[in-house]
């Protein structure tokens, strides 16, 4: 992901959404796996390390009861061509339209020190699996795409051809096939794992999903970790916005000093952040779903 300048964002308030039925997110079962796939040390797009993260979270999707399909591809980087694989989840509900949830589970390729990516590339991937796992048996009207994107991080220096591989390449297939129109909403969650939580506004996100999300947060009472100062980050979902999809980004981009250093490890993360995250997730959806059947928001300016 890369920094961008802030701007200033606008609130707008919401109602609260209705309550849904279904097991609760269990931050301690996220940063269990996410335990396992730090385990396995660096992950950068096209090791091996990294294929075996995948199996790992194709075999757990599929314990959650989601169809699963790897979407494989090869990305041409600034060191030469390397295969990328995203892999998509889906739990199908009683419309086709998809909300899709994602986020990166690759680490970025550092040759001269070991980087392990426990919040950059960790955290989301291991919090992606608990919510597969807690909406699968929940009643929905959408259709849930849970997706975990291959090569995400730039191979050298972050730049409009190096990073976010795999979020660019799914909107183009989805493009080309006619199924992009599908997509109603996207989130997508980065570096959630910190125990100091500060996620700021993305201004850069469609500010009614920012919104919904950020009334979550203060209607579950956690406004001292959703803060409404902004900060534009670009990072998988800028794809979806520039192919006209009203997304948002969840990221706690204030991780210095251990952002991309070796220092990056499990005992910066906590549960309880994963939890926090999962949890306005979930309160959230409902409401996402009954915006989205009033009518459609992409006819709302951004």
């Amino acid at each position: 992901m890369n920094r961008l300048l802030p701007v200033l964002a606008a609130a707008v308030l919401l109602p609260p959404p209705p309550a849904a039925a279904g097991p609760a997110f269990d931050g301690k079962a996220a940063f269990a796996h996410v335990e396992r796939l730090v385990g396995l040390g660096p992950r950068p797009a096209g090791s091996e390390p990294l294929a075996r993260a995948r199996r790992y979270i194709v075999d757990e999707l599929k314990k959650a009861g989601a169809r699963v399909r790897e979407q494989a591809f090869t990305a041409g980087t600034p060191d030469g061509p390397v295969r990328m694989v995203n892999v998509i989840a889906e739990l199908p509900g009683r419309r086709p339209e998809v909300i899709l949830v994602g986020g990166h589970y690759d680490t970025k390729f550092f040759p001269h020190f070991t980087f392990v990516g426990a919040n950059d590339g960790g955290s989301s991937s291991g919090f992606l699996l608990e919510l597969a796992r807690v909406l699968g048996p929940r009643p929905r009207e959408f259709t849930y795409w849970i997706v975990f994107f291959d090569g995400e991080e730039a191979r050298r220096e972050w730049s409009a051809t190096d990073g976010i591989y795999g979020s660019r390449h799914l909107v183009a297939s989805l493009e080309r096939d006619g199924r992009v129109r599908r997509l109603r909403a996207v989130v997508v969650v980065d570096m959630i794992g910190d125990r100091k939580l500060n996620i700021r506004r993305d201004p850069t996100s469609t500010p009614w999903l920012t919104d919904l999300l950020w009334g979550s947060a203060r209607r579950l009472g956690h406004r001292a970790h959703f803060l409404d100062e902004p900060l534009a980050v670009e990072d998988d979902h800028v794809p979806f916005l520039k192919a006209g999809i009203p997304s948002a980004l969840i990221i706690d981009f204030d991780y210095d000093p251990y952002w991309h250093t070796p220092q990056d490890t499990l005992d910066k993360l906590s549960p309880r952040s994963l939890q926090i995250v999962g949890e306005i997730l979930l309160d959230a959806f409902p409401a996402l779903e009954i915006l989205l059947l009033r009518g459609d928001p992409r006819d709302r300016p951004r």
